[in-house]
Formats: structure tokens, sequence, C-alpha cells
């Protein structure tokens, strides 16, 4: 034979040797063992747990970095609400209210070696009313859906916690731990209520076995291929930091222009931005979602899954077009929310600043992510400052008992889902915690719609009775597991 065919003879046998590695590869990536849920039945008043839960939203606790705009009196009627709807939590527990709003109740165990904190935040985000089909304050149930404001972000999960606590108290159950409620009233304008439990824990020595607070929920078609419900526990958050831009000199009378204006300028930096993404990065949290998901998935992508260390750059090109959460999961995003420029339409403004809320990847920090956008949009005169921000969490354990018992919990309760690691895009009170314990896990109990999750922080927040019930009941389950 000539040396070319030789040659070509030997990229075929190269070629069928890695499709055989990867379809055998493929062939063996099947899901890994799981544990067997519980059978036995827990049964919640969904009609009280949903009228507490009303009763709650009813409670206008707005939180604004304006003052202003905050109602105190209602945090207090929030406060004074809780002993009238859970009598039995309040006689049994330990209360104390702490700085910036912040409630701690603990619930003595037979043991204090290894507590549990089950975090919530009563503080919601302001409406535009006549935007919403239903008044967002007035609880109003119809058709066996609550409506307002923080149903489910996040004091259905609150109203979750205790009703949970009140069913066992009732009926006399003592945990074998400690189990700590930490309520925060400052969450949505990044307070200081939950660092503020968190100093405390660390003054008195407590270290937590267990800390669960908000993040993902049960949710369907988020993966590709994979038609089951996947309970998403993060085990990790992505950090934050607030970009402002901005651009001096040349203004003057708009009939005389001399491009590029200030908002030009700015305009070619934010395009700049908005097309050169952030590093491709598959986080250990990214990884365990793959690996998890991944084997639930269609052959075809399984071959793609099983096989990361040839595939990545093609789930990267996937991230880059499809967008949203999946892009988010990979890298470090950009979101431009502001703009500002001259007070008259007819005036070229001598200064013009935006700002850009980015989300950042376990890997990248604060700073690191301020001096790559610095370089990018150098070339068009425009100054760059950080001016908030937080670094990613640290990543918790899945190696422990407490990723056993949220996963044992999240399983009994919703027993045809994929139980799942993965990445928190957006950022909570649990960072905090993180920088005490490795067991800190971010999970909504409550299985929601496309619809439903798109109601957070907009129109129409709303929750069907039976999931108000199941909140508690993956509740009760995981305070037994204590």
């Amino acid at each position: 034979m000539t040396p070319p065919i030789i040659a070509l003879l030997s990229v075929c046998s190269a070629v069928a040797v890695l499709l055989l590695v990867l379809v055998v590869r493929a062939i063996a990536y099947k899901p890994k063992e799981t544990y067997t849920p519980a059978q036995s039945p827990v049964i919640v008043d969904a009609d009280r747990a949903t009228e507490t839960l009303s009763q709650m939203i009813k409670c206008k606790t707005v939180s604004d970095r304006n003052k202003d705009n905050e109602d105190e009196a209602e945090f207090v009627k929030f406060k004074e609400l809780l002993p009238k709807l859970f009598p039995k939590v309040y006689e049994k527990c330990t209360v104390e209210e702490i700085k910036d709003r912040a409630i701690l109740i603990k619930w003595e165990g037979k043991s204090h070696s290894s507590p549990t904190v089950l975090m919530s935040h009563y503080d919601v985000v302001s409406v535009v009313e006549e935007n919403w089909e239903k008044p967002a304050f007035e609880g109003i149930v119809e058709s066996g859906v609550l409506w307002g404001r923080g149903a489910i972000d996040t004091k259905g999960t609150l109203n979750g916690i205790l009703t949970a606590a009140e069913m066992l108290i009732s009926e006399g159950f003592v945990p074998n731990e400690d189990i700590y409620f930490a309520f925060g009233g400052d969450e949505e304008i990044n307070g200081h209520g939950a660092k503020d439990i968190v100093d405390l824990f660390v003054e008195r020595g407590i270290n937590p076995s267990l800390v669960v607070d908000e993040g993902g929920g049960v949710v369907r078609d988020v993966f590709p291929g994979v038609k089951e419900p996947c309970a998403l526990i993060g085990i990790a958050e992505k950090g934050m930091v607030n970009i402002e831009y901005s651009v001096s000199g040349g203004g003057g009378h708009a009939s005389s222009p001399t491009p590029p204006t200030p908002v030009g300028r700015l305009s070619r930096a934010c395009v700049k931005m908005e097309k050169s993404f952030f590093k491709f990065r598959l986080t250990e949290p990214a990884r365990k979602m793959i690996d998890t998901l991944g084997r639930h998935s269609s052959f075809a992508l399984k071959i793609v899954f099983a096989n990361l260390w040839l595939f990545s750059p093609l789930i990267n090109l996937i991230a880059k077009m499809s967008g949203g959460e999946f892009n988010a999961l990979m890298r470090t995003t950009v979101a431009f929310t502001q703009m500002e420029g001259s007070l008259g339409i007819n005036v070229i403004p001598p200064t013009a600043k935006m700002a850009s809320n980015q989300r950042i990847i376990p890997g990248e920090t604060v700073e690191s992510v301020r001096t790559e956008i610095e370089k990018r949009v150098k070339k068009y005169g425009v100054s760059v400052k950080a001016i908030e921000g937080m670094n990613p969490s640290n990543i918790s354990s899945t190696e422990c008992e407490g990723w056993e018992r949220i996963s044992k919990a999240t399983k009994d309760t919703w027993q045809d889902s994929i139980v799942s690691p993965y990445l928190m895009v957006a950022c909570s009170d649990a960072r905090h915690w993180s920088a005490i314990s490795d067991r800190v896990y971010r999970f909504s109990a409550m299985a929601l719609s496309k619809e439903e999750r798109g109601t957070v922080h907009g129109n129409n927040e709303r929750l069907p009775k039976e999931t108000v019930a199941k909140i508690a009941e993956f509740y009760l389950r995981l305070m037994r597991m204590s």
C-alpha cells in the first residue's frame, strides 16, 4: 500500500477507536444507585397552612435601600403575628430578636453538638400594584391558589418551617439535636441580619451540622434530555458586583455634536461587554449536576455528558447560544441595568453613566471581574468602579451527613424527582454561613412551574394550596432526621 493510503487507514482506525470509546463510556453512563424514598405519609392541613401564610402576606414588609420607602410598623406587625399563628413554637422555643430585624428561634434538642439551622427571610420586594391581577398584600385565596408578594420569596418557606415545627411540637416530638430557625428581615437589600446571627454563632461557639436556605426548587425542563422533575440543591452560590461606568467631557449643545458623545462611548462599551463573554468554567457544582442529571438524559446527550474531556467546547457553545440559566451556570454574566445622561433632550451631557450587574462564577472574584471589565472598555475612554460586591461562596460538601439528610427529605417528599447538586446563580443570606460551615445548602422546598418561577420579584406571585402544604411536609421530614 502507498503511504497516503496507510495514513488514511491510520486516521480511520483512530477515529473508529475514538467513537468506540465514546459509545462505550455512554453505555456505562447509567444513573447512580439512589435512595429508596420512605413510604410513610405526612399529612399537612393545607387549609390551615395556607391561612397562616395568607396572614403573613398581609404584613407589607417591603425592604428598600431608601428607608423612606419602608414601613417599620409592618415589620413589627409581622413579628407580633408569629406567636398568634404558631403558639406552641413560641411556648416551647427560645426566641431572640437580633439587630437588623433578624429573628433567631432555638428549639432545644436532646443533644447540642450538631445543630441544624433552617433559614428564611420575611422581607419582600416592592410591587407595581396596577400590574397585578389580584392585590399583592391581601393574601387572597381563589380557586385553591394563594396570591401575594412573598408567597414564594420567602414567606412561604418561613411558613412551612413553623407549620412543621408546630405540628411536631403538638405531637410531643423532641429533636435529637438543637434546631435553630434563623429569619432575616433585610435579605432583599443585602442587609446584615443574617450575618448578625452568624456572628452570634461564632461568639457562642455553635457549629451547625446543616444549614438550609432558599435556592433551587423542584423543576422540569431545565436540563437537556431529562424529562423527570429535578430537585436542585445549591451547594454554592455565585458572587455579585455592581459596576459603574462613566465618561466625562465633550458636553455641549446638541446642534453641533462631535462624535462620539459620552453616551455614544458608553454605548460602545456596553456592546463590547455584551458580545465578549467571560471565560467558560466547569465548576465543581456544575460538574456534579451534569454527572447526576446527564445520566438520565437521552443516549445522544450521554455521549456528550460522559465525555466532558472532549465535548466541553461544545457545551460552552451551547451555553453561549442558549443564554439564560444554563449559560449562567458556566460563566460570570453581565447584565446592564441603568444608564443616565443629560437632563435636557437637546443637551449633550458633560458626564454620562451606566451600570451593570455581574454574577461571579466560583474561581473569579470581585476584583478580577472589575479588572477584566476595565481592560475591555479602556479603549473607549470609559472609567469603571465597583459600587458594591461579594465574592462567590465556598462550595459545600456532598459527602457528609448534612447532604444525606436534605437529599433524603427531598426524595421522600418528591418521590419522582432526581435530586442533584447545582450552582445557585442568585445571591442569598446563606453566603454568610459558608464562612463557618461546608454544609450549607440552598433549596426552596417547592415544586414550581416556569410561570410560577417568573413571578418571583415580578407580578402575580402565587402558590397553590397543595404547594404550601408540601413545603411544610418537607421541613417536617427534615426535622425528624435531626
